[in-house]
């Protein structure tokens, strides 16, 4: 790899933004992000349980650690992906991030012991940021600014539908096969079909260029493209973008939550493997399904609704969840509609959001810096999960997300402005 993209200008003609001008290269990107969803799918229905079952863990907080791991290391990869694409192609970070992941499904099958359980996170971590990360930037760099909801939507829907299709396979497989190794192994086609096709895929940087051609400059303190400058305006200085950032936090909070929380919950009150495995795959495949529609929604009437209604149905996904726990098949299904349809409704806009109030100069890092923060809220969900299960048990921590939930609705009311595609 090079240490410095080569300058690229607009000025070829056949370089074009929108969906219909680069339906080609969009699709492949779309078929992509379904490697990437379904390669971290593989962990949905398993591993918590092979953290009990396998290895023998007691503490649920140890049993978390792993998706601690993986969304710390996530996290920051998202975060320097927004730095990288100043100095490498965004198709060279999408083929380094499958190398990355090459490991995973090998290590998730055969692991000798947690450690190495945790360890494969690491790198799962810094697959997703880099793979998912480049998904987005490059298709938001195709679509232009007037279509950044719909693009965002099917870009998560893509990899949204192939976690929990991941999910529902790997449940069918553990109760047919075991826990290990059948169900991780599938990842093998995953990571091989992610590289092959993204050796395939044309970079954006001249799509970038173009949009840059046409933008104004940034007035002001925008003027600043450094990732410290845009990580302070996105965290906090900015109104619009701090909403995102802590709605984003919170949203993945849930995820992280119930990634380890479900399959103990639910097995405890009776379910077995495969009916956790529909469960957790209705959850992400609602939430993948959802967001084509939300992303064009969010293009037409704004990012501010859905984002506010969007964690509201949240918070009531997982009151339902307890609410009818003493049938726990039906619980489970009903908390992963409301989770779903409300996840759906809040991602395609928080991201549209973002790149609506950031500059073309400074959106990769801004996005870098969401993601960030986004993505840290699978370690915090996990994180809280195992203090509040250890202490106060399974239920406590499905009220304490509810609450979070409903408080980041408030939040994001009250912080964030919806602005004009520009």
């Amino acid at each position: 790899m090079s240490t410095s993209p080569p300058a690229v200008t607009p000025a070829d003609t056949a370089v074009r933004l929108g969906l219909r001008e680069n339906w080609a290269q969009f699709t492949l990107l779309v078929i992509v992000n379904v490697c990437v969803g379904a390669l971290v799918g593989l962990e949905r229905t398993t591993v918590p349980l092979i953290g009990t079952d396998v290895f023998g863990l007691t503490s649920d907080l140890a049993v978390f650690s792993f998706i601690i791991a993986f969304g710390v290391t996530k996290a920051l990869t998202n975060l320097a992906a927004g730095e990288l694409t100043a100095r490498f192609r965004r198709k060279q970070l999408l083929i380094a991030g499958w190398i990355i992941g090459i490991p995973v499904p090998f290590v998730l099958a055969w692991a000798p012991s947690w450690g190495w359980i945790v360890a494969a996170n690491v790198l799962l971590g810094m697959n997703q940021g880099l793979t998912w990360s480049m998904t987005v930037n490059m298709k938001i760099d195709l679509v232009g600014p007037a279509r950044r909801g719909l693009a965002t939507g099917l870009n998560e829907a893509a990899g949204y539908v192939a976690v929990g299709a991941s999910a529902l396979l790997t449940g069918y497989l553990a109760t047919t096969y075991g826990l290990r190794p059948a169900p991780e192994l599938i990842g093998i086609v995953f990571v091989a079909a992610g590289i092959a096709l993204s050796l395939s895929v044309r970079d954006t940087a001249a799509h970038v260029a173009l949009e840059l051609a046409r933008h104004p400059r940034p007035a002001g303190a925008e003027q600043s493209t450094g990732l410290a400058k845009t990580f302070a305006r996105t965290s906090w200085s900015n109104r619009s973008l701090r909403g995102a950032s802590q709605a984003g936090l919170v949203n993945n909070l849930n995820d992280g939550l119930t990634w380890g929380v479900f399959p103990l919950l639910f097995t405890d009150h009776g379910l077995g493997l495969a009916a956790v495995g529909l469960v957790k795959g209705l959850y992400p495949l609602l939430w993948g399904i959802g967001q084509i529609p939300t992303g064009h929604l969010a293009d037409r009437i704004g990012r501010k609704p859905l984002i506010v209604t969007g964690m509201f149905v949240q918070a009531a996904g997982f009151v339902l969840a307890l609410a009818l726990l003493d049938r726990p098949l039906l619980a489970g299904i009903l908390s992963a509609v409301a989770l779903g349809l409300g996840t759906a409704m809040v991602y395609p806009a928080l991201i549209a959001s973002v790149s609506d109030h950031a500059h073309p100069t400074w959106r990769a890092n801004a996005l870098g810096t969401y993601r960030f923060w986004r993505d840290i809220g699978y370690a915090a969900g996990a994180l809280v999960a195992g203090v509040l299960a250890d202490a106060l048990g399974l239920n406590a921590t499905v009220i304490a997300a509810a609450a979070l939930t409903a408080a980041s609705g408030l939040l994001a009311a009250r912080w964030i402005t919806d602005r004009p595609a520009r």
